[in-house]
């Protein structure tokens, strides 16, 4: 005896994203009805015009069906393209249930009139896309600010240009929610004839304080050049008296020890060729303890002095912590040099509100007021330096009483909250 076949079981209704322009839903629509995609998106195209009901069809689909991929996983786009797609997918989810939303509002009568609503829509999210960009783009540099127009060509080209675009977006869509309502309210031939009035007084004006504002403008730029090239040359003399003019005094020193000579000379010029050519001291990442040791070290095998290191916590370097290590060396050189002290101490301290460093030795001591014009080992390599880099450094002495060196940098709030 036959028996008839069972008809074909229907697919369930799920979404379909690899298959759909957007998230899916009218792919997985047609699956299940077993139509072409075609006639469902035309189906939503037209039951959107019905008070936008084709758009809450699709919103509450996107949020309610399942997703299935139908490519397999190999097939998928890299981690970083998945990130942005669905990020763009989750934000045009939302802007179709906030658009459904409001055409639901419009339909019940809750409505303040098109003419104030969709401006301000659009405005929104002009503001969204400016506010977002203004976060996540990069300070303008000084070679930008100095030259606008060509800062903002670079920035809209490169890896930069999609953030300048989307500004772009948001800036034109903010323009455009203005000259609707302005068009809709009949004030545009006012704010017309206002905004042709304060051209002409800004015109005007330019005129008359132009030059003048040039000129100041002009000197505010040659005075800032000034002293970043003023704060260049202290650190490349601070730098040197560190490092080629320590060694040159340990080598008369001990010429009478050619090997030693040698080996002075072989370290300065790796270090020196180091530095000129721009590459780090201190591999990134480096912790401020590890930092604080390998300076001590290189001090008590130079100087023959022993130093002892005591440091309560630790943080990764960053420039100002950099500098607080290179003006600690000094100190430390300093103290070894002419202190006389059969030691040195070194303490540093790291809290949630600063860096803390003290360089101690219990030797001859001297008076900080007497030290001359031209000596540049505390003026320059600890005082100068610690202030040029956003920290601060005092120094405790008294002829026989020894020498304390204090070096503080503070931390801010967004390094404590990273």
């Amino acid at each position: 005896m036959s028996q008839d076949a069972a008809p074909p079981s229907r697919p369930p209704l799920r979404r379909l994203p690899d298959e759909g322009s957007l998230a899916g839903v009218c792919a997985g629509i047609a699956e299940h009805l077993d139509v072409e995609v075609m006639y469902v998106q035309a189906a939503i195209m037209v039951l959107t015009a019905f008070g936008g009901l084709g758009i809450a069809i699709y919103a509450l689909g996107w949020a309610l069906l399942p997703a299935v991929h139908t490519q397999p996983a190999s097939a998928w786009p890299p981690d970083s393209l998945r990130d942005r797609d669905g990020a763009v997918r989750q934000v045009a989810g939302i802007a179709l249930l906030a658009i459904a939303g409001l055409l639901a509002l419009r339909q019940l009568g809750f409505w303040f009139g098109d003419e104030l609503v969709w401006p301000l829509v659009l405005a929104s999210v002009g503001l969204a896309l400016i506010w977002r960009q203004a976060d996540a783009t990069a300070a303008w540099t000084p070679a930008e600010l100095r030259r606008p127009l060509h800062g903002v060509r670079d920035r809209m080209r490169g890896e930069r240009g999609a953030d300048g675009r989307r500004t772009a977006l948001g800036v034109a869509l903010v323009l455009l929610a203005a000259y609707v309502l302005l068009s809709s309210t009949g004030a545009l031939q006012a704010v017309g004839n206002a905004i042709g009035g304060i051209v002409v007084l800004a015109g005007a004006a330019a005129l008359v304080f132009g030059p003048w504002l040039a000129r100041m403008a002009r000197s505010l730029t040659e005075e800032r050049a000034e002293r970043i090239r003023s704060q260049e040359r202290a650190e490349v003399a601070a730098h040197l008296h560190d490092s080629v003019l320590q060694t040159l005094a340990l080598i008369q020193k001990r010429a009478e020890d050619p090997r030693e000579v040698a080996s002075l000379a072989r370290i300065q010029e790796r270090e020196l060729r180091n530095w000129l050519t721009d590459r780090p001291a201190k591999p990134a990442g480096e912790s401020l303890a590890t930092a604080l040791e390998e300076v001590a070290g290189e001090v008590e095998r130079l100087h023959g002095v022993p130093v002892e290191v005591v440091t309560v916590g630790d943080c990764p370097l960053d420039e100002r912590l950099v500098a607080l290590v290179a003006a600690a060396r000094e100190a430390l050189a300093n103290a070894a040099k002419f202190a006389g002290s059969a030691k040195v101490d070194l303490y540093a301290e790291v809290t949630d509100a600063r860096v803390e460093a003290f360089v101690r030795d219990r030797g001859v001591g001297f008076d900080p007021a007497a030290i001359p014009a031209d000596r540049r080992g505390v003026r320059e390599s600890i005082l100068g330096r610690m202030e040029r880099h956003g920290g601060r450094a005092a120094i405790h002495a008294a002829p026989g009483a020894g020498t304390e060196v204090e070096l503080v940098v503070e931390r801010p709030a967004e390094e404590l909250t990273a």
